[in-house]
């Protein structure tokens, strides 16, 4: 067991990079360990990087969507980029619905500047987000007939969940209609710009028979009284004050209920599945998020606690090693990174097998970024894995290695591998410690790569200074280890 001051080993320096940004290259393992460095060191230098704040723009969704992929195959700041690929999800927003690709990448800029930033603020930013007012129909929510999707949504998926973790409701049906009067009225300018017309704003004198503006009536730890968001009056603060509220919530443990939700979910991104309430309590106090609401200590307290590393295979502390599977878009880019590959052009294309763009390779994979399927975002785990979309994690990796474009947009396994190596087993390691995986194939798995590369031991060598070799072996090796279970998985 262990803590912040537990100096990292090489396997969970790899297993800190691979989760937190996009796989674990051999220089930053090596700075991480040669530097002695704890757990709570490198937790610190990964959070503490300024973020580089991106707006993917372009003149349709395809373009906006590319740019995008190249920034983040760039990314000098890969926890700030990774995450702000989970508020992606988080607050899942569709530019086809959306109609408007510069509200979008607004959007997407808010998320990058946001992502470690203070959760209050977030989502009252949200709230006046102009992709998220078109998207959940807050421009469409009228004092004559208020529309309830942001007031449901609001609570349902940003904040609160349906039920706590005990499985008590945290809100009813009258909490999403007074919710919904608070948000009338609002639009947006050509700028994307927020404001409210108070003539379109649902003002307690003008419709009496709806009653005062109180939620929370029968839960949240209000009483019966509940908390009016009209205190300092109504018009445009009234949607701030919402949040406020929603903020003090509290569970029928007592726990704060948003604090809960949260670190619930970004355990579940950074670590595994299912986290115990235990987990989640811990993580919280330690980073004092139920008071603060500050993302970043919240963020360090996943990163330096056991239940992270509890995750890593072999699982350390005689724990069942726990495994996430890897986004698609996680896939595609550590990939590109590990490879030193690029992609070409306006379409972002690979030069090798189909020659086809990153936006079609992530449409077969079932991840288009700027368009989640719905306000709940992609489907996580074992939805990512089907025999179609594994497929197209294979014609992947198969385009990828047989990339035969120029300069950085060809493969070279030869400026990533010592040529001089010659013993199969040595090259086998050599492939799996690039990609990162040689602490999550089992014995057999090497053996079966081995194997491969020696057809099955008819060739007891290999010369890497062939390049027939390399044009076979070494980049079938590569894409063996891009197709295997173990590369699928964190």
């Amino acid at each position: 067991m262990g803590d912040e001051n537990t100096v990292l080993t090489a396997a969970e320096a790899r297993h800190l990079l691979r989760r937190t940004g996009f796989g674990a290259a051999a220089d930053d393992v090596d700075r991480i360990v040669s530097g002695g460095e704890t757990r709570g060191q490198t937790a610190d230098r990964l959070v503490g990087m300024k973020p580089k704040v991106i707006r993917p723009n372009g003149k349709d969704p395809y373009l906006a969507h590319n740019k995008w992929i190249r920034s983040l195959v760039k990314t000098r700041t890969p926890l700030n980029s990774k995450l702000a690929l989970f508020w992606h999800d988080h607050f899942a927003t569709a530019v086809a619905k959306v109609g408007d690709v510069g509200l979008m990448a607004d959007q997407i800029k808010l998320f990058h500047k946001m992502a470690t930033g203070n959760f209050k603020d977030f989502v009252k930013a949200v709230n006046r987000n102009a992709a998220m007012m078109e998207f959940l129909d807050t421009v469409r929510n009228f004092k004559d007939e208020p529309n309830e999707n942001y007031a449901r949504e609001l609570q349902e998926l940003f904040t609160l969940g349906v039920n706590d973790l005990a499985g008590n409701p945290n809100y009813v049906q009258d909490d999403v209609v007074q919710i919904a009067r608070a948000f009338t009225g609002w639009y947006y300018d050509r700028h994307g710009d927020a404001a409210l017309d108070p003539d379109s704003h649902d003002f307690m004198a003008d419709f009496p028979e709806r009653g005062p503006k109180v939620i929370y009536q029968q839960t949240g730890g209000f009483g019966s009284a509940g908390r009016s968001y009209t205190a300092n009056g109504e018009g445009a603060g009234e949607i701030d004050a919402v949040i406020d509220i929603i903020f003090q919530h509290s569970d029928t443990d007592g726990k704060k209920t948003v604090a809960r939700r949260v670190a619930h979910r970004l355990l579940e991104f950074y670590a595994h599945p299912d986290p115990a309430t235990s987990v989640v309590d811990e993580v919280v106090a330690a980073s004092g998020f139920d008071t603060s609401w500050e993302l970043a200590p919240l963020v360090r307290a996943i990163l330096v606690h056991d239940d992270f590393y509890t995750t890593m295979a072999p699982a350390p502390f005689g724990a069942t090693s726990q495994k996430s599977v890897k986004w698609p878009v996680d896939y595609v880019v550590t990939t590109l990174r590990l490879l030193d590959l690029r992609l070409r052009g306006r379409d972002q294309s690979l030069q090798g097998g189909n020659y086809s763009s990153v936006y079609d390779h992530l449409t077969n994979m079932g991840q288009v970024l700027l368009d989640p399927p719905s306000v709940f975002g992609w489907d996580w785990e074992t939805g990512w894995i089907s025999t179609a979309t594994l497929l197209a994690r294979y014609t992947f990796a198969r385009d990828a290695t047989s990339a035969r474009g120029h300069g950085s947009t060809s493969f070279r396994p030869d400026r990533l591998i010592d040529l001089s190596l010659s013993d199969p087993g040595e090259i086998v390691d050599a492939v799996t410690d690039l990609l990162g995986v040689t602490d999550q194939i089992t014995a057999g798995e090497r053996d079966t790569l081995i194997g491969y590369a020696t057809d099955g031991g008819v060739n007891p060598t290999l010369n890497l200074g062939d390049e027939a070799v390399r044009n076979t072996k070494l980049n079938g090796l590569f894409a063996l280890v891009l197709q295997s279970p173990a590369y699928q998985l964190h």
